[in-house]
């Protein structure tokens, strides 16, 4: 498959955060990854922890409502990857630190997910690519696998949301910067967004980038415009 099914929505019209969790990031889905992993008991007190994490008060987009977005566009656009399974674990752990003062979030996150796979009895090498699909999301650098090219664009996909779902999200990330003054955000966040509008493609794989360029690229620019 080289796109979601005609006719099929992105981004659920239903995801929402906490306190009525959405299917998508519930126990159920949660243990459903484990067991495609070889792990049929996975801790439910580790998934109430991290849904814990990701309903914090100061999350305005990056919460249950991104999470569940994440894993209905992997599944959906269906990129080919090698291990379905590990990109969607790393999507669940991904933001599961999210301090917008702090830089470490991703390293954070990633520590996380390891100390729970090693306790989970998977092996070290899928370990170590497991902590490399969450270092990757810092998106300072090119991604190294089939799987982390997918991760990214995955994690990306909001930018080519409908008009409204971008406008609403960009207005999320906002509410998450609210300390910062006005005139300055404005001008990190116009760096940001044109930063990711001059790239030659924002999607790294064929199926995002046929799916979620051409969109993106409107977003961009329209929000662009209106931080002039």
């Amino acid at each position: 498959m080289t796109g979601p099914p005609e006719g099929s929505s992105l981004f659920p019209a239903s995801a929402h955060g906490a306190p009525d969790l959405p299917d998508g990031v519930g126990f159920t889905a949660w243990a459903r990854v484990w067991a495609e992993l070889g792990v049929g008991c996975p801790s439910r007190e580790t998934y109430e922890e991290l849904v814990r994490h990701y309903c914090e008060p100061h999350r305005a987009y990056h919460n249950c409502q991104h999470l569940e977005e994440c894993l209905q566009v992997r599944r959906l656009v269906n990129a080919d990857c090698h291990a379905p399974a590990e990109v969607d674990l790393a999507l669940w752990f991904h933001d599961a630190i999210y301090d917008p003062l702090c830089s470490d979030n991703e390293l954070r996150s990633a520590q996380w997910l390891d100390d729970v796979a090693r306790d989970s009895g998977l092996d070290d090498k899928t370990r170590r690519r497991l902590y490399g699909l969450i270092m990757v999301t810092r998106h300072d650098g090119a991604p190294a696998s089939a799987d982390e090219a997918v991760l990214v664009d995955t994690d990306l996909a909001i930018l080519g949301a409908s008009a409204e779902r971008f406008e609403e999200y960009d207005r999320q990330v906002r509410r998450e910067y609210r300390y910062v003054p006005l005139f300055v955000y404005r001008r990190k966040r116009r760096q940001v967004l044109e930063g990711f509008l001059a790239r030659g493609r924002i999607y790294t794989t064929a199926p995002y980038f046929d799916t979620l360029e051409q969109q993106a690229r409107a977003n961009l620019a329209r929000a662009i415009d209106r931080l002039d």
